[in-house]
């Protein structure tokens, strides 16, 4: 059976996004580089899985940063494809039908065209307006790369701009929910990053989920000469003298690198760098739990028409805030994200259609539960949520006479995520402490991908693509 070689010039600890973008990078300018990853696929965070028969994808709500390339190559995406030399054509993207933000008294439409959440804006705020534009000139001139550590809260920020309570959480629910760490805000470079992401561009996503990007990416890898290795984890983190050596594998194996990109998340990271590293090991507080049903036709001839919708049922006018934190209770029936990946514009629709929600989950509760329990709490708070949802109007009646429409279901919790990822808490956004420069104080060894503090799928590639570009100057 092959092996890893016993020296590289970079070993990458996790075969998702960030770390094969980091592999394309560096191995296109002829480094020995080899991908090591625990489990038996790739992907991370955004993977895929097959289940009865059906695959289906994990972490993918939608590709932000959409531009189509009838328009001027700008934005994180297109720099994205020219640093991986990967073509549009090779992602498959297609826009967004259009999404959504909704609060009791309010809602406000988001397509690929800004225009339209202005438009929306102007209607329903029509006295936050010129505030509105301010925010937007000031996200837009925010400078996103700042790797000066420290939280600088958005929340100040963004009343600076709006006063009313209501348009503020509208605007900030798809937001804290498409990749905030921090219960009720965000670091305000985050923030800027996603409102160009969000509401700037936009969404995109391939006819087929999440696999071509991935696949695009290791034919691409391997192209270029890189190793790829699965069931190979990381147990140690070798280092002398201040500076990385190499790692040990989880059977004994040592391999020798003077440099190693860590994607496996803070506390992970420290835990395999032991005290040669000084990093913080808070894992992060906020997961989610997530179903997915699988229907019978697409969810738009079932009533549910919007991309993505980002929902709570709580009014801030009533002093009602929009509640972005760990709750107690097992999930937070109060709020979630519900999206359809048929609700794109394909040029031929899914066979069978899709319709996924999200809540904020304990991961405390879902971690200490007997295996004899498991399973029905899982099936009785993925009803509850269904129920939540459909009964603020959000999502489609899918009981009673409509329950025939439902083909299968599977839903998984912070236990799960924890278990495929290895990440503690089933913190899906990682830490809220980030390490923007990726340095970790032990050199040679750079963290990538959550915990640098770039989100979503194309920031995740971008962050390895940054690191790898320090290692080459």
């Amino acid at each position: 059976m092959a092996s890893p070689a016993s020296q590289y010039d970079v070993l990458i600890i996790g075969a998702g996004l960030s770390g094969l973008a980091a592999g394309i990078r560096l191995a296109h300018y002829e480094k020995r580089v080899a991908i090591l990853e625990r489990h038996t696929t790739i992907g991370g965070l955004n993977s895929f899985y097959q289940l009865r028969g059906r695959r289906h994808d994990v972490g993918l709500h939608a590709v932000t940063n959409f531009r189509p390339p009838t328009l001027k190559p700008l934005g994180p995406l297109a720099k994205l494809l020219r640093q991986l030399r990967i073509s549009w054509d090779e992602f498959d993207l297609k826009p967004q039908c259009g999404s959504r933000v909704v609060m009791p008294g309010a809602d406000l439409r988001f397509t690929n065209d800004f225009e339209r959440l202005q438009s929306d804006v102007t209607e329903r705020f029509p006295e936050q307006v010129d505030g509105f534009n301010k925010l937007d000139a000031a996200a837009m001139a925010a400078d996103t790369f700042d790797e000066s550590p420290g939280f600088l809260p958005s929340r100040d920020r963004v009343r600076e701009f709006i006063t009313d309570p209501l348009l503020e959480d509208l605007l900030f629910a798809p937001v804290l929910f498409y990749g905030s760490p921090t219960p009720h805000d965000c670091d305000w470079r985050q923030f800027a990053i996603l409102w160009r992401a969000l509401y700037r561009e936009g969404f995109g996503r391939p006819h087929d989920g999440v696999k071509p990007i991935l696949k695009t990416l290791v034919r691409r890898y391997k192209a270029l000469g890189g190793d790829l290795w699965l069931r190979h984890g990381v147990k140690e983190i070798r280092s002398s003298g201040g500076k990385t050596v190499g790692v040990t594998l989880d059977d004994g194996t040592e391999i020798d690198a003077p440099h190693v990109l860590s994607s496996a998340g803070l506390p992970q990271t420290a835990e395999l760098a032991g005290d040669a590293a000084e990093l913080p090991t808070d894992p992060g507080p906020l997961s989610f739990v997530e179903s997915i049903s699988v229907l019978d036709r697409p969810a738009g001839e079932l009533g549910y028409d919007d991309t993505v919708t980002f929902y709570s049922t709580r009014d801030p006018r009533t002093g009602d805030r929009f509640r972005y934190a760990n709750p107690e209770e097992p999930c937070d029936l109060t709020s979630g994200i519900a999206c359809s990946p048929d609700n794109y514009q394909y040029d031929e629709p899914h066979a069978e259609g899709c319709l996924r929600l999200t809540v904020l989950a304990n991961p405390q509760y879902w971690a200490g539960l007997e295996p004899d329990v498991y399973q029905d709490e899982k099936a009785r708070w993925h009803a509850a949520a269904l129920d939540a949802g459909r009964d603020f109007g959000v999502l489609p009646d899918l009981t009673g006479a409509e329950a025939g429409r439902v083909l299968d279901t599977d839903v998984f919790t912070p236990k799960t995520i924890t278990r495929f990822t290895g990440h503690p808490n089933g913190a899906v956004y990682g830490s809220a402490t980030k390490l923007r420069d990726g340095r970790t104080g032990l050199d040679g060894l750079h963290v990538i991908g959550t915990d640098q503090g770039y989100l979503g799928i194309v920031g995740a590639m971008l962050s390895g693509v940054s690191i790898a570009n320090r290692l080459l100057t």
